[in-house]
């Protein structure tokens, strides 16, 4: 095994686990803001990716075609939002339906299963090609920038009205309900503002990687719960305020795929990276049960002996 190829590839780890990040941001929405599981992410990451290249493919200003990966983002999560509050339909359930629902309207976005983009052809934000460059147009910098931006709106937002409606709402839903907030509505509105960056994050993508597929959000919500959680587990004693939260679930998305890059650079065969996928998931999942059960149990003890 040569330690250089790993090097080589950390410019491309770092700059995909930062779109990544953007990503693993909005599932932290859902998931530890609302508490909610939400399957549609699967489905919304290459809605942004095709909404992207199509409308670029079609003349669009680059900057006019995030957004409008932004707003089809917005409307799956506003679909998922309403088989929830609107239909009854449990939170997990809701999800599931609308990630169907997004494969066959992906195809019909896209009209094949798979679009190509080109940065000699379109100006695009980001690219491979341009990782190992210094300048502006290089994918970490770029990408990086999108977190730090993201995060300051993200904080912002918490921090209105709307936004603590918001967050009371997934920390307690019978109080929030009690104290005239309209639950339906703020659950609906984290749904959409989580798929929204999902989208943006599939837009991203599908520049850095030059094409948008179909199956290319397949295991997506893996990928979101591995940074939430590697992120929670590392800096959970250091960042302990939101904005810092934020910054830790995108840094866990580079942790991951660095996570992901070194058992590639073993030599373990690309057949079997869903399952080391799921053993890396899963392995970051257990520890705060483990240090709960077994180490902060270890440090009582140790602490009446010495007592």
């Amino acid at each position: 095994m040569d330690i250089m190829s790993l090097v080589n590839a950390l410019p491309s780890v770092a700059a995909q686990g930062l779109i990544w990040g953007i990503m693993a941001i909005g599932v932290f929405i859902t998931f530890r803001i609302l508490d909610v599981a939400d399957l549609t992410v699967d489905g919304t990451l290459c809605t942004g990716g095709a909404t992207f290249i199509m409308l670029t493919m079609a003349g669009a200003n680059v900057w006019a075609a995030m957004l409008g990966a932004f707003c089809a983002g917005l409307m799956a999560g506003l679909l998922t939002g309403l088989f929830h509050t609107a239909c009854g339909i449990p939170a997990i359930l809701a999800g599931i339906l609308t990630q169907l629902a997004l494969y066959s309207i992906n195809l019909r976005i896209m009209g094949q299963a798979n679009r190509p983009v080109s940065s000699r052809q379109y100006d695009l934000l980001v690219s491979q090609q341009d990782v190992r460059e210094v300048g502006l147009h290089n994918p970490i910098l770029v990408s990086a920038l999108f977190v730090i931006v993201i995060i300051a709106l993200l904080y912002w937002f918490f921090g209105t009205e709307l936004g603590s409606s918001l967050r009371a709402t997934g920390a307690n839903l019978a109080m929030s309900r009690a104290q005239g907030i309209n639950v339906n509505v703020t659950k609906v509105l984290g749904l959409m503002l989580s798929n929204g960056l999902v989208a943006l994050s599939g837009a991203l993508l599908a520049q850095y990687q030059g094409f948008a597929d179909v199956n290319m959000g397949r295991g997506a919500i893996v990928i979101g719960l591995a940074a939430v959680i590697i992120g929670e587990v590392i800096f959970s004693r250091i960042f302990r305020n939101f904005a810092l939260r934020l910054l830790a679930v995108a840094i866990g998305a580079v942790i991951y795929y660095l996570v992901y890059q070194v058992v590639i650079w073993l030599g373990l065969k690309t057949d079997d990276m869903k399952l080391i996928t799921a053993l890396i998931v899963a392995f970051f999942l257990a520890i705060p049960f483990w240090k709960g059960r077994y180490f902060d149990r270890w440090m009582k003890r140790g602490g009446g002996d010495r007592a």
